[in-house]
């Protein structure tokens, strides 16, 4: 199954890395990345498409547990999105 994580992260050393990590380590691949910081108050959005056969809301717990994450939302792709992605 394709995801789409949606995550607010603090502009700090690493926290990319931490996030990329866990997200591997937890069964998922990484099979697009974008985003950017936040001119207002400078946090990163960043948004990640992952494939994996877990339940993505494991996954979402741990990276809620990451410190350098502030939020986490993840939504299912459909079909005709995985092929766009």
């Amino acid at each position: 199954m394709r995801y789409r994580l949606d995550l607010v992260l603090k502009p700090v050393e690493g926290a990319l890395v931490r996030v990329l990590g866990m997200t591997e380590r937890r069964g998922f691949a990484p099979r697009h990345i974008s985003g950017g910081a936040d001119a207002g108050d400078g946090r990163w959005r960043l948004q990640l498409v992952v494939d994996g056969s877990r339940p993505a809301e494991t996954l979402k717990r741990q990276l809620q547990k990451v410190y350098d994450c502030e939020s986490v939302e993840i939504a299912p792709l459909e079909t005709g999105a995985q092929e766009a992605a």
